[in-house]
């Protein structure tokens, strides 16, 4: 005769249903959290005006001047894409990756190493600057590091369990599929300061070269006319 006590425990079919349904609630939640939006993707533009004052704006000014996005565009994503196997160039193209770090940042050299060692393709934005500084607060409305975003979502501070959930998410795959050799973009400062142009003095012609107005010469004094008295 069996004892009821030591039978193993089957749960109903309802709850089995419920907990598939809460599976898959949750894993549409990240990919929704994941997927870039209208506003999410749009690219931050930081500009200096001629007063030294700084702006930031959602749309490109009228006047191109000391103007630098300082969100990673398409062309991140096409850098990170070049030589990848099909499958994981699709999800670069609608995930992709980019971490935030800084010089002598553990954690961000544990969120870089996670990152390689699971091979996910990655743009690198180094913070070093006050302007770094500034424009990574307008975008995430925090100066600490690492950030990550997989698409539209932000990851801040490092913890391996989030990031592998969002990776896991994303369908990045959980080991390497890179192919041998690939190395991905260095890294580059968040916000690019372009030098203020320097205007090159007109070149003379060959003409004002050759010929140039000699000084003025003395009248020398006329033995005759001492006075030098003009008649």
């Amino acid at each position: 005769m069996s004892n009821p006590a030591l039978e193993t425990f089957a749960p109903p079919a309802p709850f089995k249903a419920r907990t598939r349904t809460l599976s898959a609630l949750l894993c549409t939640c990240m990919l929704t959290a994941l997927a870039p939006t209208g506003a999410d993707a749009q690219t931050v533009y930081r500009t200096v005006g001629p007063d030294g004052r700084v702006t930031f704006s959602d749309t490109p000014p009228a006047t191109p001047g000391k103007v630098t996005p300082v969100t990673p565009g398409s062309r991140d994503s096409e850098a990170q894409g070049a030589g990848l196997p099909y499958e994981l160039r699709q999800i670069v193209a609608k995930y992709p990756v980019t971490i935030y770090t800084s010089a002598a940042c553990a954690p961000c050299d544990d969120g870089r190493n996670l990152l390689r060692k699971r091979g996910v393709p990655y743009t690198e934005k180094t913070v070093s600057t006050a302007e770094d500084a500034d424009s990574l607060k307008n975008l995430s409305n925090s100066t600490s590091l690492p950030i990550l975003t997989i698409g539209a979502q932000q990851l801040k501070g490092f913890s391996s369990p989030e990031w592998t959930q969002y990776l896991d998410a994303a369908a990045y795959p959980d080991g390497s599929k890179l192919p041998p050799g690939y190395r991905n973009p260095a890294p580059t400062p968040l916000v690019a300061v372009q030098a203020p142009a320097i205007v090159a003095p007109a070149a003379s012609t060959p003409a004002e070269s050759q010929v140039r107005p000699g000084p003025t010469p003395t009248p020398r004094p006329n033995p005759a006319n001492p006075a030098g008295i003009q008649f």
